[in-house]
């Protein structure tokens, strides 16, 4: 990664960015960190292992310092949450700085990624995709009420952490509305399930890179990755989008104009939310 460094440095000695936000090692573990100095460069690293969502620090820097002009490192997956993160008006393209970095065939194989690759990269082969849906056909192939038992026997392990949420690099909203008190009665915060897999799944439909760090960071080993992977299939097949893939195409589940959707028959229902245009009620 010897040339990526020196080209995160020349951004730095040039000033073309105000700070780099990657990782470095501490007491044995990747921690973000926002490089300021060229030289403090010599710590960054990239490592495959134990990935992170950097493009979450990055919303909380971008709101706090609008004005910082950032360079971030990015993957395949981190690239598509920046464009997600883009259309979505989380960010603004003209204050983020994208390198690239290529990940390995390994690393590829592990995650199923479909595109384990940046749009450009400054050195490294390029990892082959990987479309391994297996996992979700087997689910796919049980009937109907063995699949109802497999998912509801896969929820009840859940002990409500948040820790899917916490770490999604599409979940951005500044108010969680599994959290709002209007909606759930005091003592019942979070609500029982599978009405938090799968209200969060019908938000990620047209949102979610694939990444699967919810998976991962699931204490509990719930394989929510394939009711994300799921939701997206069905986004593609039905509507040809695939999230982070075209920065000027919009999700099908955001809608324009006053804020509300004309349903078939009598009656209007409010669906956009005033800050972000999106929202279901």
């Amino acid at each position: 990664m010897e040339k990526t460094r020196e080209k995160l440095s020349t951004l730095l000695r040039e000033k073309e960015v105000s700070a780099i936000l990657g990782l470095r090692m501490s007491h044995g573990h990747p921690i973000p960190y926002l490089f300021v100095d060229p030289e403090a460069l010599k710590d960054w690293v990239a490592d495959e292992m134990n990935r992170y969502p950097l493009t979450k620090v990055l919303i909380k820097i971008a709101r706090k310092h609008p004005d910082l002009m950032i360079g971030i490192p990015v993957r395949g997956c981190e690239e598509r949450s920046l464009t997600e993160l883009f259309k979505n008006h989380q960010l603004m393209p003209d204050r983020v700085k994208a390198i690239g970095i290529v990940c390995s065939q390994e690393l590829a194989n592990g995650c199923r990624c479909e595109k384990p690759y940046p749009s450009s990269a400054e050195e490294g082969e390029t990892a082959k995709p990987v479309e391994d849906f297996s996992d979700l056909e087997k689910i796919e192939g049980l009937p109907e009420e063995e699949r109802f038992r497999y998912w509801m026997d896969q929820f009840g392990k859940c002990i409500k952490c948040y820790g899917c949420r916490n770490v999604c690099p599409a979940c951005f909203c500044p108010t969680c509305t599994l959290e709002d008190r209007s909606l759930i009665k005091p003592g019942g915060m979070p609500p029982e399930i599978p009405i938090f897999h799968l209200h969060k799944a019908y938000h990620m439909a047209d949102r979610c890179i694939d990444c699967g760090l919810c998976e991962e960071a699931c204490p509990m080993g719930i394989p929510v990755r394939r009711l994300y992977r799921k939701v997206r299939k069905t986004v593609k097949d039905l509507f040809g989008y695939v999230p982070g893939e075209d920065k000027d195409q919009k999700g099908p589940l955001e809608f324009l104009g006053d804020g509300s959707y004309e349903l078939p028959g009598p009656g209007t229902i409010r669906i956009s939310d005033s800050e972000t245009g999106r929202g279901f009620d």
